[in-house]
């Protein structure tokens, strides 16, 4: 069988390089090759860099100014994931990168347990072959994702240079991410019990900020938890935007992510009392009072498949072209008429 093509890559090492192969390797390798620093490291572990001939194996080798480095990246290979046809809605598209809105109750990435039926099997189908290796392999790169039971809008990457430069803005905060969601309750700025809440702080325009740290359930393997030390800090901030019910018993409300950690805003107004409207993992036992808001619209609540959440708008800039893009998703059919049903006792609206 013949060798698969290998494309190598030669990099110099700059001045005050950093003490380890593969932060240096970061550093100094040409932007246009878009090889990320997890990347490198595969391709060190795989021995495919080389210092003068001796293949280097560690990734915490030192290096010197002057060294010549040379990477030897193979083709990418071929995914294993099948090709689905099944729909997508696409909002955008070009050679690197495609923003789609997906349809809850779809998982982003094949699984043990959802081998089939994924978004990536429908993009694989979607692009026909006609795509870049994405960190060795051809596949979309997967930059974020959503819940299966979120809807709304995602950008996955189509080459290494734009996986590359998406995921420096997620990892930088810089992405703009803004959902709606419905819960239960209503968290305003004022109530002295929220405000009282560990991690919760209020911004101007009564926007309420949520900061905790995130980390695994330690039995529920599952489920996130909220934390105060260890985990990986989260940020999410909401601003309430209607009330529904007399008295109010549910709201919507619009968050934004500055972080964008697992289950991070179903987990933080769960922390502060406000879980979703259907949210089966972390809302508990929480009820709609049917005095509050009418027949009708508790019936539509009690039956409410999924979680109330839409990733609604996405913003970013181009990571190769360097233009600004923002795109907006409607609110879907269901949480329309979810919204429609409590909007028949809605006393208050936000403005």
């Amino acid at each position: 069988m013949a060798a698969s093509p290998v494309h190598l890559v030669t990099v110099t090492i700059a001045a005050d390089p950093p003490p380890r192969l593969d932060k240096a390797l970061s550093r100094d390798v040409p932007e246009r090759e878009a090889l990320s620093r997890s990347r490198l490291v595969r391709l060190i572990a795989e021995g495919a860099v080389t210092r003068a001939g001796v293949v280097l194996a560690d990734p915490k080798a030192r290096v010197a100014e002057g060294d010549v480095i040379a990477i030897a990246v193979p083709a990418a290979a071929e995914t294993e994931i099948l090709p689905e046809d099944i729909a997508l809605a696409v909002l955008y598209e070009d050679d690197d990168l495609i923003v789609v809105d997906k349809p809850a109750g779809m998982v982003v990435h094949p699984a043990p347990g959802t081998p089939s039926g994924t978004l990536v099997n429908a993009l694989l189908h979607h692009f026909g072959g006609n795509l870049s290796g994405v960190g060795g392999r051809k596949r979309p790169g997967i930059v974020h994702r959503i819940d299966k039971d979120t809807s709304g809008l995602l950008v996955v990457a189509k080459s290494d240079a734009a996986h590359h430069g998406l995921a420096a803005q997620f990892e930088a905060h810089s992405a703009r991410r803004r959902y709606f969601a419905v819960c239960h309750g209503v968290p305003d700025a004022g109530d002295p019990r929220l405000r009282g809440t560990r991690g919760v702080g209020l911004e101007a325009g009564d926007v309420l900020t949520v900061t905790t740290q995130l980390a695994r359930h330690r039995t529920d393997r599952q489920r996130q938890a909220v934390l105060f030390q260890g985990g990986r800090h989260a940020v999410t901030r909401l601003r309430m935007r209607e009330t529904f019910g007399t008295p109010p018993a549910a709201a919507a409300v619009e968050c934004r992510l500055e972080t964008g950690r697992t289950h991070q805003i179903r987990v933080h107004m769960a922390h502060i009392g406000h879980a979703l409207i259907g949210d089966q993992t972390y809302g508990g036992r929480r009820k709609l009072s049917q005095r509050a808001v009418g027949e009708f619209a508790h019936s539509a609540v009690r039956e409410f498949p999924r979680q109330a959440l839409h990733a609604q708008t996405l913003g970013f800039v181009h990571p190769v072209t360097g233009q600004d893009l923002d795109f907006v998703s409607p609110i879907p059919a269901d949480m329309e008429g979810l919204l429609s049903a409590l909007r028949g006792e809605t006393i208050r609206k936000n403005t």
